[in-house]
């Protein structure tokens, strides 16, 4: 059995959780998703508490039973609580700045990069002196927020040899000696 997919989703105050038709729907405090569930997993829900169960142990519902366990508690804690993910400019005259819902990125490149975000994605640049500048990205979609994140740091991957570019907060940079003279 599958121990992510035994596990049983609390839901707190405020969030309430409806199955209907293979869809199951989150709506909290930060926002609603909603999740279709398929490959014959079933969703129970009662008293405060959703369980997920499999209809045999073969490799495709043993997939599926932790998958749609783990889709569903991601939902009920971003629509309780919110995901956030921050990204450090490393580099020389990189620079981040935001103006509604649009990113502007100056990344070492010719020209200046400008991103527009989702709806659902709140945005902050942080620009100390002396210090890279921080992009905080919140948002109650997990799955939305990793994607952005994502296509921001695909701009200027970081490169091992100084560490530049695009990186998240406390993401360890994996160096490599230069030339050696």
């Amino acid at each position: 059995m599958s121990r992510i997919g035994k596990s049983i989703i609390e839901i707190p105050a405020g969030v309430t959780v409806t199955v209907k038709d293979n869809v199951v729907t989150v709506k909290g405090p930060k926002g609603e998703l909603s999740q279709e569930i398929t490959g014959g997993i079933t969703i129970e829900q009662e008293d405060g508490k959703v369980s997920v169960s499999r209809p045999s142990d073969a490799k495709n519902h043993r997939a599926l039973h932790g998958l749609y366990r783990a889709l569903i508690n991601n939902m009920v804690v971003g629509t309780h609580e919110g995901f956030t993910k921050k990204l450090e400019l490393v580099g020389v005259g990189y620079r981040a700045s935001h103006s509604g819902q649009k990113l502007e990125l100056a990344l070492g490149f010719s020209h200046g990069i400008v991103l527009e975000l989702p709806s659902e994605i709140t945005i902050d640049t942080l620009t100390e002196k002396g210090k890279n500048p921080i992009i905080t990205l919140s948002s109650y979609d997990k799955q939305l927020l990793g994607m952005v994140a994502a296509k921001i740091r695909s701009f200027r991957k970081p490169e091992p040899y100084k560490g530049k570019g695009v990186k998240f907060v406390g993401e360890i940079i994996r160096r490599k000696a230069g030339k050696s003279a």
